[in-house]
């Protein structure tokens, strides 16, 4: 052997994602039953995926993206009608547990102190109460009556109507957002 072994350095295996992926080939499947997996027919396979909405907050129920387990993009799929109908639900159900929301009924109180919100809400999954830094910040408006808020654990609570809610929680809500 004549190869210099101070030399050598390991090559790190790199995945490149196909460019552009026909979303008829996709496979989604469970193996186990908790971690979700995807093949491409006739190209790869993927030992762990994540399925996330590409404009969660505008498009919900379109233009949803695959990452691998390095959360980078493996493709883009506009329609849900694309995939094979195998593969739906099990789109549907990563959505849901990612995308977890809870509709506020109603406002039973509200504290503010230095920029910090202290929520007691009913919501459509039974009272909850969260914290919420600078809701100014942390609420997106996602039309004219219609209000997303992000609580310091990432999770998410909407009012899909504020017209819709009593008086008194319509008037809590205006005097923080």
């Amino acid at each position: 052997m004549t190869e210099k072994t101070e030399d050598w350095k390991p090559i790190p295996i790199e995945m490149a994602h196909p460019e552009s992926v026909d979303p008829r080939k996709i496979r989604l499947f469970k193996e186990p039953e908790w971690i979700l997996r995807m093949t491409i027919e006739g190209d790869r396979s993927y030992t762990r995926v994540k399925v996330v909405r590409a404009a969660p907050l505008t498009e919900p129920n379109r233009y949803f993206s695959i990452l691998d387990s390095k959360d980078e993009a493996i493709c883009t799929v506009k329609d849900l009608s694309e995939l094979p109908e195998e593969s739906r639900p099990l789109v549907h159900e990563e959505l849901d547990k990612r995308y977890l929301t809870a509709e506020i009924q109603k406002i039973e109180a509200l504290q503010n102190e230095y920029g910090v919100t202290y929520w007691t809400v009913d919501t459509d999954r039974g009272s909850r109460d969260f914290v919420a830094k600078s809701v100014a910040e942390n609420a997106q408006w996602l039309g004219d009556t219609r209000v997303m808020i992000f609580d310091v654990d990432g999770n998410r609570f909407e009012v899909p109507d504020i017209k819709a809610l009593d008086r008194r929680s319509q008037g809590l809500l205006e005097s923080v957002v």
